[in-house]
């Protein structure tokens, strides 16, 4: 399998692009997040990647991060939600606002994505509740994948500041391991957290920690 690309971006289509790897080129599909995130084409460029194989197809998924890859993984093991379905919600939404959405319960903006209707949107948020905070929790860990294609050039994905709470730092990760530590489920905790993010989103771990157990603090 082939986990990751590090080449030349040889040209961008609508859906996809070509990265260079030593004079063999490879259409990596990625979301229009992502396409637009990427630098000029001749410049160097590092996708991560996910290769489905199907009996008569086989197509590369690109991503930014290894978040972003595994935000895909999660969305295609929810029934109706293909690849093209995923980059779909991942474009519309990107890895921060996914994992915002489904700890919130948010639906309606997960059907915000191209083809993906209400009933799939519905369908997502329950069957990933429990399981996002699994991802949540990455909080921007790199991770060697012994998959990838050898390396042409020392590009590596754009790094998250330690500082930030948005998705995948480590603010949120300790927030989060922190409120599960203290007897918290995972779907309440990734709800909590994501609701402080929601209205400061630069919130150090003390701080998000301390507004979470506001908020799943019994009312009354």
């Amino acid at each position: 399998m082939i986990g990751r690309l590090t080449g030349t971006l040889a040209y961008r289509a609508s859906d996809h692009v070509m990265i260079d790897v030593r004079g063999v080129g490879y259409i990596v599909h990625v979301s229009e997040r992502t396409r637009a995130a990427l630098p000029r084409e001749g410049q160097a460029v590092t996708l991560y990647t996910e290769l489905l194989v199907r009996e008569d197809l086989m197509q590369l998924f690109g991503f930014e991060t290894l978040i972003e890859k595994e935000w895909h993984r999660l969305l295609t093991s929810v029934q109706g939600i293909g690849a093209k379905a995923s980059l779909s919600i991942l474009g519309a939404l990107g890895e921060d606002g996914v994992g915002r959405a489904i700890a919130l319960g948010d639906w309606n903006s997960v059907a915000k994505a191209k083809g993906v209707g209400p009933k799939t949107a519905q369908r997502v948020i329950m069957e990933l509740k429990d399981k996002a905070p699994s991802v949540m929790l990455m909080g921007g860990e790199v991770v060697a994948d012994a998959d990838a294609v050898v390396e042409t050039a020392p590009t590596t994905p754009t790094s998250k500041s330690p500082r930030s709470g948005g998705a995948g730092s480590p603010a949120q990760a300790e927030a989060l391991s922190a409120l599960q530590n203290l007897g918290y489920a995972p779907g309440e905790a990734a709800g909590a957290v994501a609701e402080a993010l929601s209205n400061d989103r630069d919130l150090d771990t003390a701080a998000l920690i301390r507004i979470a157990l506001r908020l799943l603090a019994p009312k009354g």
